[in-house]
């Protein structure tokens, strides 16, 4: 009997051991939902595939309801790895201490957002004064923080400015929103606004861009701080293997709408915080 126990527990612990060896060997990534979530997961399936390769384990995507879910999961140690807005960074890295900001694309070095407004009439801020505005999600770097922040310097408070501010939550959504006259105009980021053009989801003949912001650091894939340094080293050498000029590595830059992945650091976002203070969305 005493025999049968101790099997029993060895094989129950050898069991347990596995579990924990399969979890470990799970790369579990995530993404601010800054589009429709079967967009995301469009976007991430072939680079997933390439991770999987490159660093020899499974990588699983693990969708968030909102941005402060994606910084929570980080903080608590149940996601890996996340595509962050800048602002989302800074966030994370202000609650964890420790994120780490592997690796940008090119142009997030030089990212800017786009004023859009389906009115004619509209050539400028200046002709919204008293008209309603959408944002992306409170949250969003280039849906919010920073095209705020650029209108606070120009002596524009947009909760006064405008007779209504909203939230569409995601830059698709506020496109759609221009576009079906919902809001007067709206604010998102240059590259879904370039994906959305391209993919011929907007009617330009409606919808207009009539200002660009000055350009910001914007979006990196952050890891969690405790996460093993030889792991996030071979991450950040397989996003810096992506080469445009192979088929398949282009396949997945193109899907991320990147020319290629560059380093980053902490340093490059110092800027964006002190604007989420200036904005007063950082206590």
């Amino acid at each position: 009997m005493l025999k049968r126990t101790l099997a029993l527990t060895a094989g129950l612990a050898l069991s347990f051991c596995t579990l924990l060896s399969q979890a470990a060997e799970t790369l579990k990534v995530s993404a601010i939902p800054d589009e429709a979530p079967t967009e995301l997961l469009r976007k991430f399936k072939p680079l997933g595939a390439y991770l999987e390769q490159q660093l020899g384990m499974k990588v699983e995507f693990v969708p968030v309801s909102d941005y402060p879910a994606v910084v929570e999961a980080l903080a608590t140690d149940r996601i890996d790895m996340a595509w962050l807005g800048g602002f989302t960074f800074v966030q994370a890295r202000l609650k964890t201490g420790n994120a780490i900001p592997l690796v940008q694309r090119e142009q997030d070095a030089q990212f800017t957002s786009k004023f859009i407004t389906a009115d004619p009439a509209v050539k400028s801020l200046a002709d919204l004064k008293g008209k309603t505005f959408a944002f992306g999600s409170v949250s969003s770097t280039s849906g919010s923080l920073m095209p705020r922040y650029f209108m606070l310097k120009d002596g524009i408070k947009p909760e006064t400015y405008f007779s209504r501010v909203g939230y569409s939550g995601a830059h698709d959504a506020t496109v759609a929103w221009v576009q079906a006259g919902k809001v007067d105009a709206g604010v998102l980021n240059a590259s879904v606004w370039e994906k959305l053009v391209a993919a011929g989801k907007v009617d330009t003949n409606k919808v207009k861009v009539f200002a660009t912001t000055p350009a910001y650091f914007d979006y990196n894939w952050t890891v969690r701080g405790t996460l093993d340094p030889a792991l996030a080293a071979k991450i950040k050498a397989a996003f810096l293997a992506l080469d445009p000029a192979k088929p398949k590595d282009k396949e997945i830059l193109d899907l991320q709408a990147a020319s290629r992945f560059i380093e980053t650091s902490p340093e490059n976002y110092k800027g964006i915080e002190e604007a989420a203070r200036a904005a007063e969305l950082l206590k």
